[in-house]
């Protein structure tokens, strides 16, 4: 356990509220996890966070809590940063479909983000569960890498429906597949590769499937069925937001970007979140798995300048105090820093980099100096005449926004390492 060194207002307010952890491993006792139950009250929506992607400890933490808002608190959806259309097969898996070897063709050629031992767990538990766990994606297709896995199931859609469109999605579809790759690291650069025209007419082409497939709603409806149009619809809203946000990039690395115009794809994620509750049963609660960047309620600037609009901060202003938002981060250790490189698999690489002591005026630092290793605060408990920590950890670096405004709560772990099998496979 880190020693205190110096006890600042919040740290000692942490001190104080904060509420120790036993276990890190998701088959241990749930016990002490029962605060957390007072912690979320009635929220619909439980954020699970992590500030950096591919760290064992955040892992093994979100499927602890997974384990207990479904065992203990009656959760039967895990709603994952993961592809909206590509998540339907692994639902389909998690209740019970195909073999259980299965799982590895459907994960192969995407980012390890840790759905693989959540879905395990869950096809586990639904074989004899009176209540099943669903799975759902939230995310544009192939974390922004390609529109394929979007545009591909509504062509199939179209030749059923509305044959005389086929043309124009198989052209979008080739467009796509010129610049597509493993997630937008890759994608986005071959994109700013394609000729203009290209460009515009893949970004006009959806634009039009887009209202026609709005515009003619109930005939489409009539030649098929509700679920299959709306499933339809939001993949083709998936691409286009996608294609918004190849462009968005483009526009902000060349200095030309306009005010938070990256935020295309967090708010179709909170849209895909609402999506997917608007349509289970009354009384469904979700846990929703996501980088801290993307469940925080407040927006996200860089240097001074407003860049993105996160989808917590979209859910927060729908939902209000039925979103809940927990990041988790570390005080130590090691962590997944993600650098460019299209030649990569995933168009990146990961450095395993050693953390630097907690900066003043962090979350981090506040649990350092308050002595506390695994344990969990619920920052809407802070006294608000406290002067909160005004940034957190992302990766390696931070991001300065008040936290006690942008997290519920925070879980801390002592320290963080990199999950063996990404450095294997970047």
């Amino acid at each position: 356990m880190p020693v205190p060194s110096d006890h600042g207002p919040f740290a000692g307010w942490l001190r104080g509220h904060a509420v120790p952890l036993t276990h890190l491993d998701p088959e241990a006792p749930l016990d002490d996890l029962e605060p957390l139950r007072d912690i979320i009250g009635g929220a619909r929506v439980v954020a699970i966070g992590e500030n950096s992607h591919f760290i064992t400890e955040f892992s093994l933490m979100r499927r602890r809590i997974l384990r207990f808002l479904v065992e203990r608190c009656g959760f039967t959806v895990l709603a994952v940063e993961y592809g909206f259309s590509e998540g339907f097969p692994l639902d389909a898996w998690a209740q019970g479909e195909g073999t259980d070897d299965d799982l590895s063709a459907h994960l192969a050629e995407t980012i390890p983000v840790g759905v693989d031992e959540p879905l395990r767990w869950m096809r586990r538990h639904n074989a004899t569960a009176s209540k099943p766990v669903r799975f759902a994606g939230i995310d544009i297709p192939a974390a922004g890498g390609s529109l394929l896995p979007a545009l591909a199931p509504v062509a199939d859609y179209l030749r059923q429906i509305d044959p005389e469109t086929l043309p124009a999605v198989q052209t979008a579809m080739r467009i796509a597949g010129s610049f597509a790759g493993a997630s937008a690291a890759s994608a986005a650069p071959a994109w700013t590769r394609l000729a203009t025209a290209e460009q515009d007419t893949l970004s006009a082409i959806l634009m039009r499937l887009l209202i026609r497939f709005r515009a003619v709603e109930p005939l489409y409806v009539s030649r098929g069925d509700r679920r299959g149009y709306d499933i339809a619809l939001r993949r083709l809203e998936a691409a286009c937001h996608a294609d918004y946000g190849f462009r968005a990039m483009a526009d902000l690395f060349a200095g030309s970007g306009l005010t938070a115009d990256t935020s295309a794809r967090d708010v179709y994620m909170a849209g895909s979140v609402r999506w997917h509750l608007e349509r289970s049963e009354p009384g469904t609660r979700i846990v929703l798995a996501a980088h801290n960047a993307h469940i925080q309620k407040t927006s996200v600037s860089f240097n001074g300048h407003l860049t993105g609009l996160p989808m917590g901060q979209h859910l927060h202003g729908v939902l209000g105090h039925e979103y809940f938002a927990l990041a988790l981060t570390s005080v130590n250790g090691h962590t997944a820093d993600m650098r460019p490189d299209e030649k990569a698999r995933f168009g990146f690489t990961i450095d395993d980099t050693a953390l630097e002591p907690p900066e003043q005026g962090s979350i981090e630092a506040a649990f350092a100096d308050a002595g506390l290793g695994l344990s969990i605060a619920d920052l809407r408990r802070a006294h608000p005449e406290t002067p909160g920590p005004d940034r957190v950890r992302i990766q390696s670096a931070y991001l300065h926004t008040p936290v006690i405004d942008a997290f519920d709560g925070v879980l801390n772990t002592s320290t963080s390492t990199v999950i063996d099998d990404v450095r294997r496979k970047d």
